[in-house]
């Protein structure tokens, strides 16, 4: 039987899975899985340039799938598993959906949701962050190098 830690890196290791998938977009790499029960029921990357939507981020592709496999809004019981820190945008919808536990990655110093509130998530909801941590940020890091190339200074 696996413990706690070791669901929570099954997960984010699908996660991580999605991540690539849109890397492999040429997305800005994030992935997300919802979980109920042992069993993911969402899932999602960034869509944002496919359907020029700045909306379409992982999470919100997450939730709108396990919303639809629920047949319904809430996501009560129900856990995020997500690369990288949701933006305040994604951890609004998180906190109009009552997802009851968010487990993410890497932090994102410059847009997650730390950067302008201190939680906006419903107060049951449980945040675990820093799951393979190293990894998620990684893969964020490479992603900008090449979009980014480093200017050579001229002497």
């Amino acid at each position: 039987m696996l413990n706690k830690e070791d669901i929570d890196i099954k997960y984010m290791r699908l996660a991580l899975d999605e991540a690539h998938k849109a890397l492999e977009r040429d997305e800005v790499p994030i992935g997300a899985v919802i979980v109920s029960k042992g069993r993911v029921i969402g899932r999602g990357h960034n869509l944002t340039e496919a359907l020029t939507d700045v909306t379409a981020h992982a999470e919100m592709q997450a939730i709108t799938a396990a919303a639809s496999t629920l047949g319904g809004k809430y996501l009560t019981d129900c856990t995020l598993y997500v690369t990288v820190e949701p933006c305040l945008m994604c951890a609004g919808a998180l906190a109009w959906s009552q997802i009851s536990r968010i487990v993410y990655g890497a932090s994102d110093d410059k847009r997650g949701y730390h950067t302008m509130c201190a939680s906006p998530f419903h107060p049951k909801t449980v945040v675990t962050c820093g799951v393979l941590a190293d990894e998620c940020a990684q893969l964020m890091t490479d992603f900008f190098k090449k979009k980014r190339p480093v200017k050579i200074k001229e002497k």
